[in-house]
């Protein structure tokens, strides 16, 4: 089994660490290299990151990456709520990608714009709900969406997207789980870029 994707990406940083423990091997690109652009397009026409590859069966994105793995371990599916609440967490990190992936493009993520308007928009509610979510106990432990938050928060941290500070319950939630298994491995700060 081989995983396709960059140290650098959140969303890559999740299926790593679903995949603790696992034999698999990872495959580091710079997916902004023409190099890597190149290889990235022999794995998938999507160009995106990450795929999944096991045998002959190639898997595109994370959440269905996380189905795949899930059925083939004949694991218990996510509830409604967790897809609900991973709906949140991918439309948070979506957007925060569109606003660094902005900011290195010269846009002026200060402007008054309706592309720019909208990411913020969509962050501050969803960053609320997901704030409400860690207090109500509706995320915990270390199950896939607890993962898929973390690399969020950490990834937000690392790129110093966003204050955390303004959400105390979600900064006690990254702060608590900077020990569990493949976190250091996988941790994007290590990474030579």
């Amino acid at each position: 089994m081989k995983l396709i994707g960059s140290g650098m990406s959140p969303y890559v940083r999740r299926i790593r660490l679903f995949l603790e423990g696992q034999d698999y091997d990872f495959i580091n690109l710079n997916i902004y290299s023409p190099e890597g652009r190149a290889e990235l397009a022999s794995y998938t026409p999507a160009m995106k990151i990450p795929v999944l590859i096991d045998e002959k069966q190639k898997v595109y994105d994370s959440r269905l990456i996380h189905r795949y793995l899930n059925e083939k371990q004949n694991s218990v599916p996510l509830s409604w709520n967790q897809e609900n609440l991973l709906t949140l967490i991918d439309a948070a990190n979506d957007s925060f990608v569109i606003l660094l992936l902005s900011t290195r493009s010269n846009i002026d993520t200060n402007a008054d714009s309706l592309i720019i308007n909208l990411q913020k928009e969509r962050i501050e509610r969803t960053m609320l709900l997901l704030e409400q979510a860690v207090e109500n106990g509706e995320i915990s432990g270390w199950d896939y969406p607890a993962i898929c938050l973390f690399c969020l928060l950490d990834w937000v941290h690392f790129r110093d997207l966003h204050n955390l500070a303004a959400f105390p319950h979600l900064s006690s939630f990254l702060g608590a789980r900077a020990n569990e298994a493949g976190v250091e491995a996988s941790n994007p700060r290590n990474i030579e870029s």
